[in-house]
């Protein structure tokens, strides 16, 4: 794996050598080289994604859409959407036109899953593919990257214990995503895996829907 600006912040979060503004100061200068700080899985066509998103097996984990900002503000509390940092009209509309490039190939009623983060449950609902139900194990550990090998641990005991015979949704965020996949990702992409033994998890491409027509 390279190392670029994703791969040293994280290491310096890491060892708390870095303060919150520290980080938005190198996010903003490295922006260049953020979507290969990890690896970045290959990006999917559409008959590829078709055939992968209905083969039992498979799962597609999501990084929430658009939200501008990094992180979330000091008075932050988990039920109080006001606190968070939220999705912004692109992204609301990121999201939507993910869902219906999902429902398109052949995705409908599964079974989505969400970190409890506002961000995710709206990015999540406005996919329309399915109930959406909150799961701990997709929640953010920006802030306290001491849980995350506990976290990691627990969401791969969940994704062994589901049923894949349909492939489920799960939205979360790019450190859950790096902690799992070791990949990078930029706001709304999916990254689709295939579960091919109960502890055994293989990042197979990704996809992305922008939130603005370009």
């Amino acid at each position: 794996m390279g190392i670029g600006a994703l791969a040293v912040v994280h290491a310096l979060l890491r060892s708390r050598a870095i303060t919150i503004a520290t980080l938005t100061a190198v996010l903003f200068c490295s922006l260049g080289s953020l979507e290969t700080g990890l690896w970045a899985a290959e990006r999917l066509g559409e008959n590829a994604l078709r055939k992968l998103v209905n083969t039992p097996g498979h799962f597609l984990i999501m990084r929430h859409a658009t939200a501008p900002g990094i992180g979330d503000p000091g008075n932050f509390q988990i039920d109080d959407c006001s606190t968070q940092r939220n999705l912004s009209e692109a992204g609301r509309r990121q999201a939507q036109r993910t869902g219906e490039m999902l429902r398109s190939l052949g995705l409908k009623d599964v079974k989505v899953f969400s970190s409890r983060w506002c961000r995710c449950l709206e990015t999540a609902r406005l996919l329309e593919l399915g109930r959406v139900v909150p799961m701990e194990s997709l929640n953010s550990f920006f802030r306290e990257w001491d849980r995350e090998k506990e976290q990691i641990a627990q969401l791969r005991a969940d994704i062994a214990a589901m049923d894949l015979s349909r492939p489920a949704v799960l939205v979360t965020h790019q450190v859950v995503i790096s902690g799992l996949a070791d990949t990078s990702t930029r706001s709304g992409e999916i990254i689709v895996m295939h579960r091919e033994a109960p502890d055994q998890l293989r990042v197979v491409g990704s996809a992305i829907a922008r939130a603005i027509d370009e």
